[in-house]
């Protein structure tokens, strides 16, 4: 479900806005990240952050090296490159306090400078066990288009989520329709391949292939 969220933002929202410099982790690069002991040498397998402002991570608390996306809880940390602080917003709070305190110093390693990490007590908690991914994708959603999005790079945004209500059920909803949308898309692509005249149509295409 992160995934598929993190990439409606980039095909959806953040190719709107050229000139952001935000980066949205995949699960798998996140949880990457965090299990490899020296991250400067994975470098070249995650993106460029030289001229990066912002970064979304989905956190997992997954121990197990063949899982990526294991574990039983999802949360989210959000680092402003450019304040030197990591914000972690926990639907279960403290539980992955200690994974994304980790991810943290992976993330200031990679950008070569230490950054703050700043556990927020005041996220907003979920009412059940199964909930986490949603908030983790409603409240990134908020951030990046709510907030971040809002304002020029340098001007400074309050990245508290306090007294925000997360409607957890009409969220799970909308990602499972966004799903739904994909597996569609999917299908539709695999069909035009098969077909002779499709294969014509997309070599017509002035858009070049988008790997995911």
């Amino acid at each position: 479900m992160t995934g598929s969220q993190i990439t409606y933002l980039e095909r959806e929202v953040l190719i709107k806005y050229p000139n952001s410099h935000i980066v949205l982790l995949r699960p798998s690069m996140s949880f990457m990240l965090m299990q490899t002991p020296d991250p400067l040498t994975i470098k070249d397998a995650l993106p460029d952050f030289s001229k990066t402002t912002h970064i979304f991570l989905p956190i997992n608390d997954c121990r197990n090296v063949e899982v990526a996306e294991g574990g039983s809880h999802w949360s989210l940390l959000l680092v402003s490159v450019i304040d030197a602080v990591a914000f972690h917003y926990d639907s279960m709070n403290p539980m992955n306090e200690q994974e994304a305190a980790l991810a943290t110093q992976k993330i200031g390693q990679l950008l070569g400078k230490p950054l703050r990490f700043h556990n927020l007590d005041d996220s907003p908690q979920q009412e059940n066990n199964s909930d986490c991914g949603v908030f983790v994708c409603i409240q990134m959603r908020h951030l990046l288009v709510k907030r971040l999005l809002q304002v020029q790079a340098k001007e400074r945004v309050t990245m508290s989520m306090g007294g925000k209500y997360v409607d957890a059920r009409g969220g799970r909803k909308e990602m499972l329709g966004i799903i739904e949308g994909y597996r569609k898309e999917g299908e539709k692509r695999r069909s035009r391949s098969a077909s002779p005249f499709g294969k014509r149509k997309d070599h017509s295409s002035k858009s070049p292939p988008r790997i995911d």
